[in-house]
């Protein structure tokens, strides 16, 4: 049988990689990504099933995806997390299972989770504090997240990274106390710029503390930056190493320093709406076709439909940019 074309959309660019949103629920309120109250989400039934999932999965494995990332919401509170990461580790052609996590439920699922084949996590920290977090989650948990991170580590994941988010006037004083900490558990540290998705739509660029702030504050306070070579171009954070080689820092500057053109993902809501970006403005309804019992070849033209109307870049630092109706939690991180 002749092997499939690659997923290519119109720059070149072809894509291995998918992000599949779970559940758009969680169980802290981050204001940079959901409201704080009277949320509104996805009834169940419109929620994809796992049998769905996997079916999709599979299809996209058949064209070149190799790589997937679970997401939310938080992907922890859905029942039975493990069973999915097992039928997905089972598709041919995957190689990659990555897990994006805010680590509240952390230490009582993770072994589960390594067990059924989950190799990579990515646990949101922004912060040590637990007044700083309850600033930007509305919530109390940091005990808990940093006790799933130990957890995590002790069990020996291929790789378990820690997310931070960017913000001017909130999180200058947590960047420093963060690498310490990845520092001293031999953790990767990566610090998001703010991007212009929360649903309280007050995002304001002057906001944003860039990469080069964030790199300028680190090697004040440890010693110098020294540039790591990316081991995958689509990646979408630059890397450095510590010069006393005590730890690994990587930056992800949409804002700053746009990475686009070497952008390989695509990205599955949890409902089943298919985006090319994170803040595209047009979906696939993948759901439609799943429920209608459409076929295998009708869900390859739509994942083909969806990569080839990929713009070139997400325009956030354009004039005709238009920041897209729903929020973090509703696409998936």
């Amino acid at each position: 049988m002749n092997k499939p074309t690659p997923l290519i959309d119109s720059h070149g660019r072809i894509h291995t990689s998918l992000r599949i949103s779970i559940t758009d629920r969680c169980n802290i309120r981050c204001f940079y990504c959901m409201p704080a109250e009277n949320v509104k989400f996805r009834p169940r039934d419109e929620i994809l099933t796992y049998e769905e999932i996997a079916r999709f999965a599979s299809v996209a494995a058949r064209l070149g995806i190799n790589r997937l990332r679970i997401t939310g919401g938080e992907p922890l509170i859905r029942n039975d997390l493990a069973g999915l990461i097992k039928r997905l580790s089972a598709i041919p052609g995957i190689d990659d299972i990555a897990l994006t996590t805010n680590g509240v439920l952390l230490t009582e699922q993770a072994a589960a989770l390594k067990n059924a084949g989950l190799q990579r996590l990515n646990v949101s920290l922004d912060t040590l504090d637990d007044d700083v977090f309850f600033r930007l989650s509305r919530r109390r948990g940091i005990d808990q997240i940093i006790a799933g991170i130990q957890q995590a580590n002790k069990l020996g994941f291929d790789k378990i990274r820690l997310n931070a988010i960017a913000i001017k006037s909130i999180t200058e004083q947590e960047i420093v106390p963060l690498a310490t900490f990845a520092r001293q558990h031999d953790l990767e540290l990566r610090f998001i710029e703010f991007m212009p998705l929360d649903a309280d739509d007050q995002w304001q660029r002057q906001q944003v503390l860039t990469g080069d702030e964030i790199k300028n504050i680190l090697e004040t306070a440890f010693c110098e930056l020294l540039p790591v070579t990316r081991d995958d171009a689509s990646q979408p954070a630059v890397d450095f190493q510590f010069s006393d080689n005590q730890g690994r820092i990587g930056f992800i500057n949409p804002l700053s320093q746009p990475f686009c053109h070497h952008c390989n993902r695509i990205r599955i809501t949890a409902e089943g709406q298919l985006r090319n970006c994170l803040f595209s403005t047009t979906e696939w309804d993948v759901r439609q076709l799943l429920r209608n019992k459409g076929s295998d070849d009708e869900l390859e033209t739509l994942i083909r439909s969806c990569v080839s109307g990929k713009n070139a870049a997400h325009g956030i630092d354009s004039d005709s940019f238009i920041k897209p109706q729903r929020a973090m939690y509703q696409i998936g991180g």
